[in-house]
């Protein structure tokens, strides 16, 4: 189960995700005088075997990324530095998300749009993704996903 430590983050005793679900929590943290180290098991830190990691970086003053959802497809997305804003949309629930922790994860679930801005110059997001790349997991188009969100109910 996931606990609310009252500051919008959730501590994770379990993690579950979903279809339409978004939300943040901690991974683990290591302290240490030389640096902290925080890592991510799949199937235990993340509710899905990590089958794609890829990162964006060097996003210019004022692009948009994302712009997109997935049918199957589950994500975590990391602020390794810098910072970046996520809006997520599940049909029902609109909310934006201010990623600037490097042990701080937000979880996408599938059938949720996201569009990724306000990228401080020095960003980097780390995307852990449960499926590899297939363009015909996408909905590239928001009024199509909006349809299909229709038809499911």
């Amino acid at each position: 189960m996931l606990k609310n430590t009252g500051q919008g983050v959730q501590r994770m005793t379990m993690i579950v995700g979903g279809r339409g679900k978004s939300f943040t929590f901690k991974f683990p943290v290591i302290p240490d005088a030389r640096g902290n180290l925080t890592f991510v098991e799949g199937n235990r830190h993340v509710p899905f075997e990590l089958n794609r990691v890829y990162y964006l970086y060097d996003v210019p003053s004022g692009a948009v990324r994302g712009g997109h959802a997935h049918r199957d497809l589950e994500q975590v997305l990391i602020s390794l530095s810098g910072s970046f804003d996520v809006s997520v949309d599940n049909g029902v629930t609109r909310e934006r998300y201010s990623l600037n922790r490097s042990h701080i994860g937000l979880y996408i679930g599938p059938m949720v749009w996201r569009e990724m801005e306000n990228f401080s110059s020095n960003a980097i997001c780390l995307v852990l993704a449960s499926k590899i790349y297939d363009e015909s997991d996408y909905f590239r188009d928001y009024d199509q996903f909006i349809k299909e969100l229709a038809d499911q109910q």
